[in-house]
């Protein structure tokens, strides 16, 4: 359930990265406020059954898996949400995440241990992984789905972010400049296309326990990580963030009568983590 409802009745939402949790609520509860939504992930599979639960709830979606790294599988994605539902009118590139190449098992070189990865063991083509991943994804689907926007005069992009683009973590370089890079790429984008009438903004989660991090926030019996309690011992709220809390902020990006003087802000749901120093 969302926790206000906005009229998204005549929005087509393309969401890449939907086949995930974060990506795929978002999806639900967009197409809840009555968006047309495209389903866009790398795994069919996950598209296929996001799309799936949102029909059956009573919304309207459509399943449309691309490798967002192929701009060519991009086009083709565009063709099925078009055919479906018309054209695209909002973006939300959420297509992202690290790669275990490219993260080190010290968090300083002062912590270096014989056989442990550290900065100089880190893999090129990891890192090229992540900021493809994390900036290329946003660059190719912009230039694919903001084009009919620019010429329609009116649209919206949200990226998504992370807390890593404010402050650099501790083991995930890669990850933590790539985010920084998808900052200044919104702020860009959005000086760029406000002529064109189209929006751009970004979110900037905190820290959500997920798949994708699990093996850094928890040990193997369940217990928390070491880097887990100082996580929690600098995040104000001090707890880890669920994913209903970044609807009311979705929800408000989204809705054109809501935010319509917005463009090009990084906004955090992080628990104040940005906002603590420490002491």
């Amino acid at each position: 359930m969302v926790p206000f409802k906005v009229d998204l009745g005549n929005e087509v939402i393309a969401i890449t990265g939907a086949g995930g949790v974060l990506m795929s609520a978002f999806a639900k509860a967009l197409a809840e406020c009555g968006a047309s939504v495209g389903i866009i992930d790398r795994n069919a599979e996950a598209c296929a059954k996001v799309a799936e639960e949102i029909n059956a709830a009573g919304g309207k979606a459509v399943s449309a898996p691309a490798d967002c790294l192929s701009k060519a599988d991009i086009e083709k994605a565009k063709g099925v949400i078009e055919k479906a539902f018309g054209k695209v009118t909002m973006l939300i590139n959420g297509a992202g995440g690290n790669s275990p190449k490219c993260t080190t098992d010290n968090e300083t070189a002062a912590e270096a241990v014989e056989g442990a990865k550290s900065f100089f063991d880190l893999d090129e083509a990891g890192f090229k992984f992540v900021f493809d991943l994390n900036i290329l994804t946003a660059v190719l689907c912009t230039q694919v789905f903001a084009k009919d926007m620019a010429d329609a005069g009116k649209g919206n992009i949200i990226n998504i972010s992370s807390m890593n683009a404010y402050r650099p973590l501790t083991k995930i370089p890669a990850y933590s400049s790539a985010k920084a890079g998808v900052s200044n790429l919104t702020q860009w984008l959005a000086v760029h296309f406000a002529s064109k009438g189209i929006r751009v903004n970004a979110m900037a989660p905190g820290f959500f326990s997920t798949k994708q991090n699990a093996q850094l926030l928890w040990n193997a019996d369940g217990t928390p990580t070491a880097r887990t309690k100082k996580i929690l011992a600098h995040t104000p709220m001090g707890r880890f963030g669920e994913t209903e809390d970044l609807i009311g902020t979705l929800l408000w990006l989204a809705d054109d009568k809501a935010s319509g003087f917005v463009t090009g802000i990084v906004v955090p749901v992080d628990g104040g983590f940005s906002a603590y120093s420490g002491v």
